[in-house]
C-alpha cells in the first residue's frame, strides 16, 4: 500500500478572498519543489512528475486565479495581471510558510516566478526551468506574431489569434507541435484545458492576461541581473522545437549562469507529456547533488 505521504492530496487555501487550489505530495521534511504552471494548463501538467518525485521530495503545485480549479472572480472584482498573479503566489508561499524552494517554472510560471525570486532571493534553493523564457533570443514566432499585431493595433487579427489559442484545436497544437512522439501525449491534457476555458468568464480573463503579457519584456534585464548576481543552481529542461519559446531561449541562460545544467529535448512546449520519466531522473540527480 502506498504511503499517504507519497499520494497526491488536493487542497484549497484562501488568498485575498480567492480560493487557490493546489496539489501536494511527499514528506514536508524532504526538499521542496514549487511547481508553477504555464498557459493554457494548470497544476494538472505536473501530475506525472508529482507521482514520480513524491517518494523523495515535498511537492506543491498551485493553480493561479482564473486557471484550473482555483477561483476565477470577475475582472471587476480582481485585477488580472502578471504583477498581481505573482503577488498572489508570493502570499501563497508565505501562507504555507514555504522556504528553501526549488522553483520549477514553465511558460507563465517564468514571469510569475521571476517576479517573486527577484524580490525574495532568500527563498531560492534552486531553479528548474522548462520553456520559460527571459531572453529576447527565446521569443518564438507565435509570440512575435502577437507582438506585431499588438504594435500595429490590428485588434481584429489579434483577437482571432488569441481565440484560436484558446480553442480546442489551438490548445491541442500547443501540446503536439514539435513533439517527437505525439502518441505519448494524452488527449486528457488538452481536453481538460479546453473544458476549463469553456467555463463562464474564463476566456475573458485569459484575454486580459494576453493583453498584459507585454509587461514581462521590460523586466527581462532585471531577471537576468538576478541570475548574474545570485548564480542560483539552475537545471534547464527544454523542448527545442517549441514555436512559442524555442531552444535558443534555453541556451541564452548560460550567458548569465555559465554553470547551468542544460538539456534540450526533441519536443515541444509541453515536454513533460513525453519525457516525464527522463525529466524526473534529471531532477533527482540535480537535487541530490544540492542536498548532499
Amino acid at each position: 500500500m502506498l504511503s499517504t505521504k507519497t499520494q497526491t492530496h488536493y487542497r484549497k487555501v484562501l488568498i485575498e478572498d480567492v480560493e487557490i487550489f493546489y496539489r501536494e505530495a511527499g514528506d514536508p521534511r524532504q526538499p521542496l519543489l514549487l511547481l508553477l504552471h504555464g498557459f493554457p494548463s494548470s497544476s494538472h501538467m505536473y501530475r506525472n512528475l508529482i507521482e514520480q518525485l513524491a517518494p523523495h521530495y515535498h511537492l506543491i503545485a498551485p493553480d493561479y486565479p482564473g486557471f484550473g480549479c482555483s477561483g476565477a472572480p470577475s475582472a471587476s472584482l480582481f485585477s488580472y495581471s502578471f504583477d498581481h498573479l505573482a503577488v498572489i503566489m508570493e502570499k501563497f508561499i508565505d501562507h504555507l510558510n514555504l522556504r528553501s524552494i526549488s522553483f520549477y517554472m514553465q511558460d507563465y510560471g517564468g514571469p510569475i516566478g521571476f517576479r517573486i525570486i527577484s524580490r525574495r532571493p532568500e527563498l531560492v534553493k534552486s531553479l528548474i526551468i522548462q520553456n520559460a523564457n527571459v531572453y529576447l533570443e527565446g521569443i518564438g514566432p507565435d509570440v512575435q506574431k502577437i507582438g506585431e499585431l499588438t504594435a500595429a493595433n490590428e485588434t481584429a487579427s489579434l483577437e482571432a489569434v488569441v481565440d484560436y489559442m484558446m480553442s480546442l484545436e489551438g490548445i491541442r497544437e500547443q501540446y503536439v507541435y514539435g513533439s517527437k512522439n505525439p502518441e505519448r501525449i494524452s488527449p486528457d491534457s488538452y481536453f481538460m484545458d479546453h473544458f476549463q476555458f469553456e467555463q463562464p468568464g474564463i476566456k475573458a480573463i485569459q484575454r486580459i492576461l494576453f493583453a498584459d503579457y507585454g509587461s514581462n519584456f521590460p523586466l527581462y534585464p532585471q531577471w537576468q541581473q538576478y541570475l548574474r548576481d545570485h548564480q542560483p543552481p539552475v537545471l534547464i529542461t527544454w523542448g527545442r522545437n517549441d514555436k512559442i519559446f524555442p531552444g535558443s531561449g534555453a541556451l541564452a541562460y548560460q550567458k548569465d549562469v555559465p554553470d547551468a545544467e542544460l538539456h534540450l529535448f526533441d519536443a515541444g512546449h509541453f515536454l513533460l507529456e513525453e519525457y516525464h520519466h527522463e525529466v524526473t531522473d534529471l531532477i533527482h540527480s540535480f537535487l541530490k547533488k544540492l542536498h548532499q
